[in-house]
């Protein structure tokens, strides 16, 4: 899909690299130039992103996959299906999908959770075999949850591929959060003992964010082979098409996973709160998790049928359209558990949409964002949270401030000015053997080619 390069989310006269980079993959895309190689050579490369997701909704391993096609790789995805999914192979955006297990997000024990991930394991560990033996990987991107999904690519990396652990989620935290785990119990240290060699399995581990980065390297992963690389929005296509609404209704929105460590119970009842301050909101929920039926439940029982939407997960060039049409989005993590730690791409995406964003005052919210960006409330405190909606309802000066300020800080956190971080780890790891190798710096902070270390956000309020 190409995109006309003048109505991108950031203006390109003010970032010309930008501008320049986008003009390139709108011809690659035509088919007017052909897209660069990574390696020198005849044959394309060949990369495998590995995922117990759902592909088409899930914009980080999407990015990847998509931005090695437009660099010359020929990329295969392996991934879950929804119920009335095909299990035959689809093309997505030039990706060849494997779709090979059903999942309902519905488990209820450790057993059935646990159950289907080995499952997953086991017939993408054979698939993987399969298309090794057929047409050998250069690359495999094995994406955690689990961890222990990157041995699938045993037989592979045994034939020379290299592998990449994305740690989306630190697993032990999340494990302890989903089921209640003491970090001192002994499961929390066998899922530690898991991500250790799981991460000496791997050629390199990249984790999702820069707290969790230090915890990687302090417990589980040598320095020289982790790199932090957030969850960047793609701007092909996060990017403003023009909103489409008509009515006179204030819409705020949550669109995610509904997990408990989300907090959408916190939102629900803050929003019942503010109902009567302001008649003409509305909350749209989008997304599927554990707590769907809970939510439900508590939408019936405070009487909001009629000012609460909950909406099933929808691909993410729909959910693209759905945001832009809000006039506020909201990000209710819980504090006391895992999403105290866990970066949320929503609040990015929220930002080069031009949606003023209401977050929790968690440790990684507070490390990445200050109050000229966003609009801050206490953690797990739906009056606190039900104050912060009721003000940006009220002022819209207000909104308008933080959306200046966003759209400006976010130019930084795109994809498109930090995917030459991916790209130069790609390089280095399959070009190693050809004397290329060009290892980016992985000690967190990325200055060279990154703006996205802990101090390219000015906490202090400084730059606003």
């Amino acid at each position: 899909m190409s995109y006309p390069i003048e109505q991108s989310t950031f203006d390109a006269e003010s970032d010309k690299s930008v501008r320049l980079d986008l003009d390139r993959q709108a011809h690659i895309q035509k088919g007017t130039i052909e897209p660069e190689q990574v390696r020198s050579g005849a044959s394309p490369m060949r990369a495998c992103m590995v995922a117990y997701t759902f592909y088409e909704s899930d914009n980080r391993v999407r990015r990847y996959a998509e931005t090695l096609v437009q660099h010359g790789y020929r990329v295969d995805a392996i991934a879950l299906r929804r119920e009335k999914q095909s299990d035959q192979p689809t093309v997505v955006s030039g990706v060849r999908v494997f779709h090979i297990q059903c999942r309902v997000k519905n488990e209820t024990s450790r057993l059935a959770y646990l159950g289907k991930l080995l499952l997953f394991f086991l017939r993408s560990m054979v698939l993987l075999t399969w298309e090794q033996i057929k047409d050998p990987y250069d690359l495999i991107h094995v994406h955690s949850v689990p961890d222990f999904e990157v041995f699938a690519a045993l037989y592979p990396k045994l034939a020379g591929s290299k592998v990449v652990l994305d740690i989306h989620d630190i697993v032990p935290e999340f494990y302890a959060s989903k089921f209640g785990v003491s970090p001192e119990s002994v499961v929390f240290r066998l899922l530690v003992a898991v991500e250790r060699l799981s991460a000496a399995f791997s050629d390199h581990v990249i984790a999702a964010n820069h707290i969790w980065h230090q915890r990687l390297r302090d417990r589980s992963v040598q320095d020289c082979k982790l790199t932090a690389i957030l969850n960047f929005p793609d701007t092909q296509m996060f990017r403003r098409r023009g909103r489409n609404r008509s009515d006179n209704k204030f819409i705020v929105l949550y669109p995610g996973s509904l997990n408990y460590h989300q907090g959408v119970d916190i939102a629900v009842r803050a929003f019942a709160i503010v109902k009567d301050q302001a008649p003409e909101a509305e909350f749209h929920i989008y997304g599927s998790g554990e707590q769907f039926e809970y939510l439900k439940s508590l939408i019936m029982e405070l009487k909001l049928q009629d000012r609460v939407f909950l909406r099933g997960s929808l691909p993410i060039d729909q959910m693209v359209s759905v945001m832009e049409n809000a006039d506020m989005g909201v990000v209710p993590k819980r504090k006391n558990s895992f999403g105290n730690e866990a970066f949320s791409t929503k609040i990015l995406e929220f930002m080069v949409m031009g949606v003023p964003v209401i977050l929790p005052d968690t440790d990684i919210d507070t490390y990445y964002f200050n109050d000229s960006v966003a609009k801050f409330f206490r953690a797990d405190d739906e009056q606190s949270l039900g104050a912060a909606m009721a003000q940006l309802m009220k002022d819209s000066n207000l909104r308008e401030d933080l959306v200046r300020n966003a759209s400006e800080f976010v130019k930084q956190y795109s994809w498109n000015a930090n995917q030459a971080v991916y790209l130069d780890l790609v390089d280095s790891l399959v070009n190693s053997e050809n004397g290329r190798a060009k290892r980016t710096n992985a000690s967190g902070s990325q200055d060279r080619r990154s703006p996205n270390g802990p101090d390219a956000v000015n906490r202090e309020n400084k730059n606003y």
